[in-house]
């Protein structure tokens, strides 16, 4: 399957997206009906396996989930290998690098109560019919870099110019130009000045 083709059945399930998309190998892309997807201009998402040789373990996949999700990546965008799933919000700034095999998630795919876990397990319907599943926007600002097999979780707020280290673990607010590293995840130094 080539990328025109497969930009083809982008349009089809109204993914939104902008002039030169460079598809380097084919990605999943999912976009729920009623959901929004948007991808800027000049965006880049790899997803062959020598398309970036940190070592993608999968290709990128970007999901809206629920219906009223969004996931808006902005412009001047690099995506490599990574995941990012939506079930409300995720914001991702211009001209931010998304290193291979990074993790973007802004819910927590199951709920924490066992209950509730059993409810979603005997709902037919295959969905989360209740709210059961915690979500929360993800905003990432522009001119960040988030390095390889880092996760960013439910919530977490990344102002513009921030660093996130391979492997971190990400959950929280973050002022602009911090370096954040670790398991979980914090600032280790400022860039500004």
């Amino acid at each position: 399957m080539n990328s025109n083709w497969f930009k083809l059945v982008m349009r089809m399930t109204k993914v939104e997206y902008g002039k030169n998309l460079l598809l380097k190998g084919l990605p999943v892309i999912f976009n729920k009906s009623g959901a929004k997807l948007i991808i800027g201009n000049n965006v880049t998402i790899k997803s062959s396996l020598l398309s970036n040789l940190v070592g993608l373990y999968t290709r990128s996949i970007i999901v809206t989930r629920t219906p009223q999700a969004e996931i808006v990546i902005g412009n001047n965008v690099g995506i490599s290998g990574a995941t990012i799933y939506a079930r409300k919000g995720i914001y991702i700034g211009d001209n931010t690098a998304i290193g291979g095999n990074c993790k973007i998630l802004d819910n927590d795919f199951h709920p924490i109560d066992a209950e509730n876990r059993v409810r979603l397990l005997n709902d037919v319907h295959g969905g989360d019919q209740a709210g059961l599943i915690p979500a929360k926007e993800i905003y990432i600002g522009k001119n960040c870099f988030i390095g390889c097999n880092s996760i960013i979780l439910k919530g977490t707020v990344l102002g513009d110019g921030c660093v996130v280290g391979a492997g971190a673990v990400v959950s929280g607010k973050f002022e602009a130009d911090s370096v954040i590293v670790g398991n979980p995840a914090k600032v280790i130094r400022n860039l500004e000045g």
